[in-house]
């Protein structure tokens, strides 16, 4: 049995982790942004409230953390996970040509560059380039994005997506079932799109970017 104190230092250990505040961490799983302050962990009568489990699945689905990873540190497992120093970067334009992924989408090959990105904990975690203009005005030129594949995916999440056909696109996650996946461009002005998931490669989650 795990104590009420156990399981909110926990959340609190996943939210700084992985590079969030209490309220940052419960706004990005969905949730109010209070929902997660100390204030709110009793009740006006002194009782302790617990995270639903719904709550705690929506955390690790935000963050990245795995179930392991929370269980660990219910236990008392403080070990973190490695954090990589250094991944690997192409430009956009490059990431459609062969030779880059492999069929999961994970970056293959030796034909990439290295930045420093300290704090990653996805091992196949990438970066990727923006080039032109097609993505603003989200992403502009020059901009990089960290894409994780080991990441879950959920509706609304900003995607990096390759068809089949060796398209790589930006774009927000709008619907995915398990024929056919929907797609948002950043430009509202522009209605999302459908693919069938046999013309879809493999998409994965953009998780940070410098702008």
């Amino acid at each position: 049995m795990f104590s009420h104190k156990q399981v909110w230092t926990a959340i609190d250990t996943i939210a700084e982790r992985y590079g969030f505040s209490a309220s940052g961490l419960a706004k990005k799983a969905g949730l109010d942004p209070t929902s997660f302050n100390p204030s709110k962990r009793h009740g006006p009568d002194g009782r302790p409230r617990w995270p639903t489990t719904e709550s705690i699945a929506r955390v690790l689905d935000a963050s990245g953390a795995s179930v392991e990873e929370f269980a660990d540190l219910l236990t008392g497992k403080k070990g973190q996970p490695p954090r990589r120093k250094q991944i690997p970067l192409i430009g956009f334009a490059q990431a459609g040509k062969g030779g880059f992924f492999d069929d999961s989408g994970f970056p293959v090959g030796a034909s990439w560059d290295e930045i420093d990105v300290p704090g990653v904990t996805d091992q196949n975690a990438y970066a990727l380039e923006i080039t032109g203009d097609s993505m603003l005005p989200v992403y502009r030129e020059g901009d990089l994005i960290i894409v994780s594949p080991n990441t879950s995916l959920r509706k609304g999440d900003r995607v990096v997506v390759k068809t089949r056909q060796g398209e790589v696109m930006a774009k927000i996650l709008h619907r995915q079932t398990a024929k056919t996946i929907e797609l948002a461009s950043f430009n509202p002005e522009h209605p999302p799109k459908t693919y069938e998931m046999n013309d879809i490669d493999w998409v994965a989650r953009i998780i940070w970017a410098t702008q």
